[in-house]
Parts: C-alpha cells; structure tokens; sequence
C-alpha cells in the first residue's frame, strides 16, 4: 500500500510555531549562526498578529518603553512599504523577513504532531531528538532533527508529546502568595476572542444578520463594552475561558462567531450610532486569538509579586510593561467589567530561567507559553513582549549551539554573553548598560554642532521617570526609593541635519563593523504604528518617524585622507549594523544628510569594531 512520503530535515534549532514570538527566534538565532527549521501550522507568519486574526501588537506602558530589536525593524520596514495598514503586506514582510535569512527554512500549512526523544519515557529529563508535523498543501510528512526545539506555538503543542511539565488555568492565592489569583485553584483560563473588522464606504450599507446570530436589542445588552466601531477592535467579543482553551476551540468558534454577527447586527440596525450607515462588514475572523492555554514549567516560574516588584533578576533577558490585565474567564458572557487592569510597573524583567523547561533538557519557549503563573502571564502574553522573548530565547539557543551547552548550563556559564548579545542587537535591557566595543570606549567623540559625549554611555535609548511608576511607588512604598532614583536622561547626540559626529580613535586601528543606534521615536508608534482595526475614509497612510535619519555616510580617515565605507540612501530602521572591508584608520566619521521630516536628528549610538 503506497504511504505518504516524508521530508527530512537537520538543524541546530527548530522553532515550532510562527507568530511573533516564532518569527524573531527564528531569525535571532539565525543571524547569530545557527542553523533553524521554523514549522508554522498556518499558510502565514504572524499569529495572532496575522491577517487570520488581527489582534492589535501591543507592549509595555510608558515613555520610552517601547520594545526595539528585531520587532521593531519589522515594523519600522512595514510603515515604510504599508502606509495604509494592508493586512496582505503586512504578511508578506513578515514571510519575507523570515525567507530572506539564509540559515532559516521555513515550513508552512505544517502541524506538529509528534515528538522523538533519544531513549527513555517522555518527562524524565529525556532531550528531544526530532519532531514530526503533516503539510496540508503537499500531503507530506515533515521531520526535523535538531538538538534545540523551541516551542512557540502558544499551545504549547510539544508538552503533551515530549512530557513537558506545564500549568493550565489559575493557581491558588496561596500557593505564591498572590493577591489577585482566587483561593481555590482552577482550570480557568482567559477566552479567545475571533476579531471583526468595518470598512467605511460612499453609501449606505445594508446588513442582514444570519438566522443563528445572537441576537441584541441594544448597546444595554453588552454593559461594560463599548461598541462604538470608531473606538474599538471589539477584543472583548471573547469566549472560552470556561472550557478547555485548545480541544475546545471549534465550538468555542461557532459560538464566537454568532456572537460576532450578533454584535454587528446590533451596531447596524438598533444601536443608532453616528456614521455607522456607511459602514460595511470587510473581515470577520474564523481563526480565534487565544491568550491563554498551557504554560510551560521553567527553572523559574514568574509570579505576581516578580512583576510588581520590577523582575529584578540577575538573568534579565527581556521585560514586560503592560498591565496585569486579566479577563473574565466568562467573556462576554460576564455582565461584570470584561477585565481588570491590575497595576504592574514599566518595565519589568524577564529572567532567562523562565524560557526553558524544567524537566526537558533540550526545550526552550517563547511567548505567552513561558515559564509564569496565570496573573504574570496577564502581563507578558502581549505580543510586543512575547516578540522579544522570542528574539532573547533565539539567541540564547543559537549560544548554546556555539559552545556546546545546554539551556540551563548556558543560564550558569554564559548569562551576561547573552544579555551583551541582545543588548548589541538593540534590545533594551533595564538596569543593563550596554558594553561598548573596546575601540569606541578609548576613542574620542567630536561633533560639527551639538554635545556628543553621551554616545559612550552604552545606553541606546532615553531613560526617564514613568508617570504610571510613580503612581504604583505611591501603593507600594518598598519601590519608591528605586523608583525616585530614575532620573531622565537623553543618551543621545543631537543635532542639526548635514552635522558631523566623529569618533577618534586612540591609534590607528583595523575597524570592520558598524553600529549606529537611530531615533525611531519609540514614543510617537505605540498607537499610529500598529495595524488599522478598521479602515476609514478619513483615515491617511501613516509617515516613517519624521526625525529618524534617512540618508547618511560613515567615512574612516588613513593614511591617503578621508574614505567613504559606507553610503546609506534609504534608511528607515532605527539599528543600522554591517560589516565593511577592514580598513587601517585612526578615525571614523558619521555624517548625517537627510532625516524623514525634522530639521534635527539624534543618534543613541555610534560604535566600531
């Protein structure tokens, strides 16, 4: 009898599963040399960031607080070819970020649905030794061996395969003293929520509702919720958290979607809201956004009081900044509030111990998976956070692939190899001043206009006082000393378009890397970057960030005068890193020549190596 064929493949690290936090481990630990297999069960990257779903990419609260590296060279590249939002391009760059990594195969329509391990029963410390999906679109069998699996499928489909320990619902208060958790602990979960879009048109637009629609007589049926189309991404048409949030989910669906049609029908015809007549029906989701199922069992396990008191771990490889913002189990079932925004700080550290499982020696995970109870996940499962896990837990695999170690063993040996790591690749780590390379800590900075000096601090970002900090410093006075002590500070060169920042070098010295840190105005995007809920006449294409540098030149004296190493046209990433021909000099000047809109411009950072 003729059996389906199967696909082999070898790699250092596969990464199961491809939202957000998939997508950046995938190309962090590609671009630190390994070599990865990313398995994704549907036809795009994303997740619930995805065309499929379209939840809004949200993150930490607060000025300057806004998650940089790989996510936000994703969106910086999405703005500048998609000003007017389209979900189509938005999944395209995604795809096209991921396929343009030459260490990276990528493999889409694909379910992973089993799991090797090198011996043994599944959970006694047995690693992984390959996993095993179905492709749809090619009726093929895919395996991937590897000696790192990372699991980022939110789901967390490895556990149940490889004997994973994990957690799924609400813990008790008292099993980590959490105030918030109830006192009896459940399997309740937060729902899932299948996400509608409007378009507004030129003319009227009649909607006739489906006979199974739940039916509204009006905006009194949903308290708590506002159904204004112009305000809303109508996330709290939610369900699920009652049941079981992965075997569940297609009945959970069916009833979302009636509610869904339920919901539209009352804005159309009862709810007599202003501008609503013009509005047509343009996307409804059939793919729900979870927030929650399985999460995983780390060496560590976040809690509520790890976040309210900051995450002030020694191995702080990634943090959160939003709130604890914790649904009712209901949806919209729930005649209550549909969530309580439980105050959290901006930011608060992630550990390292928390990406990698307790008892598989070889998993690792990212996203709102990772190693936390269920009111610390309410904080870190947005998917600006679970983006940059994901890159930390990405490059921490591609560490241990180089020297040969386990993710634990990586945790003891070489944390501050990875936290310099991230830090070089522009993501912020509070409290971690970055290291610069040693020729720029000797050099000298000099500048046509302005005060350079501050470009050898190691700090690529603004720091300042967050005023949703002190307001949590007043309910909890053992922060407010730390908290008082967070002085603002720019860290960054300012000045004119057209002006000069040159770093002297102490000698003449071989330079072959690049790194300048742009201003992306990581306060101006927390709302104008993200993806349209919907779409409006009014609505106009949103601008790259009028004072990030757009054209400029780095030139390395020698012996025969100045040099021109690199010529930037088209810049519109904050991070500008590359590697040149090595040169012999004793200097190297940036030259800034044009900007997106402003007249001045600021560079964070400006290092050779």
């Amino acid at each position: 009898m003729a059996t389906f064929q199967t696909v082999e493949h070898e790699a250092d690290l596969c990464v199961v599963g491809g939202g957000l936090s998939g997508v950046c481990a995938a190309i962090a630990a590609a671009r630190h040399g390994a070599k990865v297999v990313i398995v994704q069960d549907r036809p795009v990257f994303g997740g619930n960031a995805s065309s499929e779903i379209r939840m809004w990419v949200c993150g930490a609260h607060g000025m300057n607080r806004r998650e940089t590296g790989i996510i936000e060279e994703i969106e910086l590249e999405n703005i500048y070819r998609n000003p007017n939002k389209v979900y189509s391009v938005w999944d395209t760059i995604l795809f096209e970020t991921v396929r343009a990594e030459p260490n990276v195969t990528s493999i889409l329509n694909c379910s992973v649905c089993d799991a090797q391990t090198s011996g043994g029963s599944p959970g006694d410390g047995t690693p992984i030794r390959s996993v095993t999906g179905w492709q749809t679109t090619t009726q093929r069998w895919h395996t991937v061996r590897a000696s790192l699996f990372a699991d980022c499928s939110g789901d967390s489909v490895l556990a149940p395969l490889c004997g994973a320990e994990y957690r799924v619902g609400r813990e008790a208060r008292g099993e980590f003293d959490e105030s918030i958790e109830p006192e009896v602990a459940d399997r309740r979960t937060m729902g899932m929520s299948c996400l509608i879009q409007a378009r507004e048109l030129e003319h009227p637009v009649q909607f006739i509702a489906p006979a199974w629609a739940k039916r509204y007589e009006s905006a009194d049926d949903l308290p708590h919720r506002g159904i204004d189309p112009f305000t809303t991404n109508y996330w709290w048409i939610e369900l699920g958290g009652e049941d079981d949030s992965i075997h569940d989910t297609e009945s959970i669906r069916d009833r979302l979607l009636a509610e869904v049609y339920g919901v539209w029908d009352l804005i159309k015809n009862r709810s007599g809201i202003k501008g609503v007549e013009n509005l047509e029906l343009d996307f409804i989701g059939f793919l729900p956004g979870k927030r929650e199922s399985r999460r995983y069992t780390g060496d560590h396990i976040i809690t509520q009081n790890d976040v309210r008191s900051g995450g002030r771990f020694d191995d702080v490889v990634a943090y959160g900044g939003w709130s604890m913002d914790d649904h009712h189990p209901a949806g919209i079932g729930h005649p209550g509030e549909p969530t309580i925004f439980h105050e959290a700080p901006s930011p608060w550290g992630i550990p390292y111990r928390a990406l990698y499982s307790r008892n598989v020696r070889n998993l690792m995970f990212a996203g709102r998976n990772i190693s936390a109870t269920h009111i610390a996940l309410s904080s870190s499962r947005v998917m600006r956070t679970c983006a940059i896990i994901g890159q930390a837990m990405g490059t921490a695999a591609a560490l241990c692939v180089r020297h040969g170690l386990s993710p634990r063993e990586l945790s003891a040996k070489r944390i501050a190899d990875l936290q310099q790591a991230l830090m070089d690749d522009d993501c912020w780590l509070p409290g971690h001043p970055r290291a610069v390379p040693e020729a720029t800590g000797t050099g000298r900075f000099t500048a046509s206009a302005g005060d350079p000096s501050a470009l050898a601090n190691g700090v690529d970002r603004p720091v300042e006082k967050n005023p949703e900090d002190a307001k949590l410093a007043s309910r909890n006075p053992e922060r407010a000393a730390d908290i008082d002590a967070v002085e603002w500070v720019d860290n960054a060169w300012s000045a004119p378009v057209g002006s000069s920042v040159t770093l002297e070098l102490d000698g003449s010295r071989t330079v072959s890397h690049l790194r300048v840190v742009f201003d992306s105005d990581l306060n101006r995007y927390h709302r104008d970057m993200r993806m349209r809920a919907s779409y409006f006449r009014s609505d106009e294409p949103v601008p790259v960030a009028p004072r990030l540098v757009r054209s400029f030149q780095v030139e390395c004296r020698g012996a025969e005068g100045w040099k021109t190493v690199a010529d930037v046209k088209e810049n519109r990433q904050r991070l500008y890193q590359t590697s040149i021909e090595p040169v012999e000099t004793d200097a190297v000047r940036l030259t800034t020549r044009r900007s997106w809109g402003e007249p001045e411009v600021k560079v964070f950072a400006f290092d050779v190596g």
